[in-house]
């Protein structure tokens, strides 16, 4: 009963707060990073030069360091997670700072851009959109940004049904729905898509470190056992004469405008 329950939440009802803080040292090394055209490709929809970003689910900062370091630009990265913050490198155009999707603690019509990098499906987008509205300039953008696992790819569709596996079917696993509020809500107009492929060079390490970031994946027991177990035998498998896979990605842009 307890696992159907779990099916029917909705991911912001599953502690999305707190969830990562036994993961971070995984988080931080093993996360995938997102494709450079595809930074250009959000700042570029921007009508300043000299914008300020609030980058909202932050985490350790991947994302916010990429953004930072296009032109100088000053980034606002807002993460809940205490661990999370304490876990990001220092950058002199990166000030982070304790506050959630919902309530950014952010002024009114303070950034020109908001951006979201694999923390959208974790929000209420109830409250979340339109406190995106509130912060945002007249003529802002937001940005939501999935890196997809690309499941054309063979290694990374075999991955891709380990994780689901070992994470009893998650619904994390199945962010596709996590897009509509934002295509549906009336906030915002002027709605595209772009997609830019990536990929991920992994050892063995940094195979099993980027399934263990991942939050549902269990650290012990029968499950992790075997996710283990597997790991090592679709790695043996596809890996090359270096001693590496790669995971494929389509990293997903999601852009849209303010209406007022």
């Amino acid at each position: 009963m307890k696992e159907e329950n779990a099916q029917k939440m909705q991911l912001h009802e599953m502690n999305p707060l707190d969830r990562f803080s036994d993961r971070v040292e995984d988080y931080v090394k093993y996360r995938p990073s997102y494709p450079k055209d595809a930074i250009a490709y959000i700042i570029s929809s921007l009508k300043t030069s000299d914008p300020v970003i609030a980058d909202v689910g932050a985490g350790t900062g991947i994302s916010s360091r990429l953004l930072a370091e296009f032109n100088s630009i000053r980034v606002i990265a807002i993460e809940p997670n205490a661990e999370m913050r304490k876990a990001a490198a220092p950058h002199p155009s990166i000030e982070f700072r304790d506050g959630t999707a919902e309530a950014t603690n952010l002024a009114d019509n303070e950034v020109d851009l908001v951006t979201c990098f694999q923390s959208f499906h974790w929000f209420n987008p109830i409250l979340t959109l339109p406190e995106f509205h509130r912060i945002l300039k007249r003529d802002g953008r937001l940005a939501i940004v999935w890196n997809t696992r690309d499941r054309n790819d063979q290694f990374t569709a075999k991955y891709s049904s380990l994780v689901r596996k070992a994470s009893n079917n998650h619904p994390g696993e199945k962010r596709s729905d996590a897009i509509q509020p934002f295509l549906e809500s009336p906030l915002f107009v002027n709605l595209r898509q772009s997609i830019f492929p990536d990929r991920q060079k992994l050892d063995l390490a940094g195979l099993i470190g980027r399934a263990m970031s991942t939050s549902y994946i269990p650290k012990s027991g029968e499950a992790y056992e075997e996710l283990m177990s597997d790991l090592q035998h679709l790695f043996d498998n596809y890996c090359d004469e270096d001693g590496f896979v790669s995971l494929v990605y389509q990293t997903e842009v999601y852009l849209g405008e303010p209406i007022y």
